[in-house]
Order: C-alpha cells, then structure tokens, then sequence
C-alpha cells in the first residue's frame, strides 16, 4: 500500500511536505521511542532539510550519498559471474574492470542516491546524518548526481557490449521500482528485499558471465545467480533491523517490522543457509572436487553459531553480523563459482 493509504503521508514524489498534524505525531513517536534529546534535535532538523527549495551541494558529501560500503555485493558478484565462465580472467582484465566499476561505483552508487531521495523523509529519522537530511545536498542537487551517474553507467556499460546498455536499464527500472512511486517495493520488505537480492547478486552475477563470453550462460552460473540472489534477501533482512525505528513511525512493512525482530533474524538466518545449502547440491550435481564442496561446507556451517548470537540480540547484532557472518555468504558465492567452471 501506499504511505498515503496507511494515513500518514502522501505518495514521496518530490513536492509534499509534512503536515501539522504528521508533524506533531512524529514528534510523539520519536519522544515515545526514547530518543535523547540531542537526537530528536537533529530529527527534527533533518525532517525540516529533505523537502527545503533549492540547490545546495557539499562536494564532500557525494561520495557519502552514494554509499561506497554498498557497492561490494554488485562488484562481488560481477567478479563470480566472470570467474564462473573458466575463460582467462588475465586475458579479459579490461572487460572485469570495467564491469566492477559499472556494478559498483555507478550502477549501485545510482540505486543508492535514488534510493536516499526518495527515503529522505524515513532517513530524517533513522539517519539524520545522511547528505540530504543533513542539509548537504538538496533533493533537486541529489537527483543530478544520480542522472549523472546513469549516463556514466551507460557508457561504460557500451564500452563492454551493447546488451550490457539494455542490462543497465533494466537495472535503472529496478532502482525506481525499489525506492520509488508508484511501486516503491521497498514499503513491504518481502517483495524489496527481493528486488535488491536480483538486482545486487543475481543480475551483476549473469552480467559477468555475459561480458566475458558474450553468451547465454551455462544452467550452473543461472543457477547460481539465481539461487544466491535468493540468499540476498535474508541480508537485506539484516539490513532493516538500523531502521527499526523509522520504519515502525512511517509504516515501512520491513520483515522486522512485520514479524518481530527475532523471527526476522531467524528467517534471515535460514534463508541464507537454505541458499547455500541449494548451492552445494549443484555443486555435488556438477561434479566438482571434493576440497571445493567441503570449503562450501566448512563456510556454510561456520555460521551457523555465529547465528545464534544474531537470534539472541538481532538489533545490536546485525551490524556484525553483516560484517562476519555474511562475509563468510560471500566467501561461499566464489567457492561455488570457482566449482563450476568447465
């Protein structure tokens, strides 16, 4: 549904602001939430920022609206779909380079600054210190730096292949239909956190395995894109639980939101295991080696009590557990790769 009909705010689209009413709730929320005073200030400020006229833009803050700490996952997986193919990764260079900046630097830092101008009211509350709430740069500014980064994407997507243009657009449509009206998935966090799932893992992965072979992949790498992509959707779960907050005052339906936050972290948890657990059979299934399935072992069960303690306190663990436990999801992604190759 639309933030409208829940009653709290008209669809994000870049001219509304907030209203008496909504404001004096918010307020009520943020007080009940047991927030400092210090930090209801900043809210308060913030939530005064993201809809001010103008263009105003901090050099210093474009690098922060585009999330540099987002961009592994798509960089990531672009390298595992490069490797999944066996051609000589030495020989291909340019093309991996080029593809690791396209998924990185540009294609997910545009998700992120498209994503920050249309969540610029939730983050007022959950991260007033983002560029746009902050003050640093404006809605009309942000929207800029993100048309600046398509067209970039674009070229250097061209410079690969022309199919690889197509692919991007389709990454573009995908952003918008994340963050933005009229769908703006991200409002119930079972069909979002599908979309970034694809969009990070699976499309950045395929994409890979095309720029090197300039073919329809092997059923193994589709596989693998796929079922990893799956995966994704638990950590984008762990994603949410910052947000908690913010998302409960403006009726975000993110998984924590809706089922609690430790059957969040539980599902979060078995989603990712199912998902490698799916990735092992294709490799037994592909006839990989021995070492290559117990190393996917070996990661996958190495998580699992460090699951334990992300169940026990999902809220202050899932920033370290993003930080190790999915490290070890990722870890898994080139094993599975590398076990594939022809």
């Amino acid at each position: 549904m639309f933030l409208a009909d829940a009653g709290i705010i008209t669809p994000m689209n870049g001219r509304n602001t907030l209203n008496p009413e909504l404001q004096q709730s918010i307020s009520e929320k943020i007080r009940q939430a047991g927030m400092s005073d210090a930090r209801q200030k900043a809210i308060h400020k913030a939530l005064e920022n993201v809809n001010k006229p103008g263009f105003r833009i901090e050099p210093s803050a474009i690098i922060p609206l585009m999330k540099p700490v987002t961009w592994f996952p798509p960089m990531w997986a672009f390298a595992c779909g490069v490797v999944s193919t066996g051609e000589n990764i030495a020989e291909n260079w340019s093309i991996l380079l080029r593809g690791v900046i396209l998924a990185g630097p540009l294609m997910c830092a545009m998700s992120q600054t498209m994503n920050d101008y249309f969540d610029r009211e939730v983050d007022a509350i959950n991260e007033p210190e983002r560029p746009i709430p902050a003050g640093k740069i404006s809605k009309s500014a942000s929207w800029l730096i993100t048309f600046g980064l398509i067209i970039t994407g674009f070229l250097v997507a061209l410079s690969i292949h022309p199919y690889v243009v197509a692919i991007a657009f389709v990454g573009v449509l995908m952003s918008h239909a994340y963050s933005g009206p009229p769908i703006r998935a991200k409002r119930n966090g079972w069909f979002g956190n599908l979309i970034v799932g694809l969009a990070y893992e699976g499309v950045a992965w395929l994409t890979g395995s095309f720029s090197i072979t300039q073919g329809v992949p092997s059923r193994e790498t589709i596989a693998l894109a796929i079922i990893f992509s799956l995966g994704a959707h638990g950590i984008m779960t762990l994603n949410d639980f910052k947000s908690v907050v913010g998302d409960h005052i403006r009726k975000v339906a993110s998984i924590p939101v809706q089922l609690g936050e430790e059957k969040a972290a539980i599902l979060a948890s078995v989603i990712m295991d199912l998902a490698q657990i799916a990735a092992i059979f294709i490799l037994v299934m592909k006839g990989a080696s021995f070492v290559t399935i117990g190393l996917a072992l070996v990661l996958l069960i190495a998580q699992l009590p460090m699951q334990k303690i992300l169940i026990d306190d999902p809220r202050e663990k899932a920033v370290w557990y993003n930080a190790f436990g999915t490290l070890l999801y990722v870890l898994s992604m080139m094993v599975c790769a590398v076990g594939i190759r022809p």
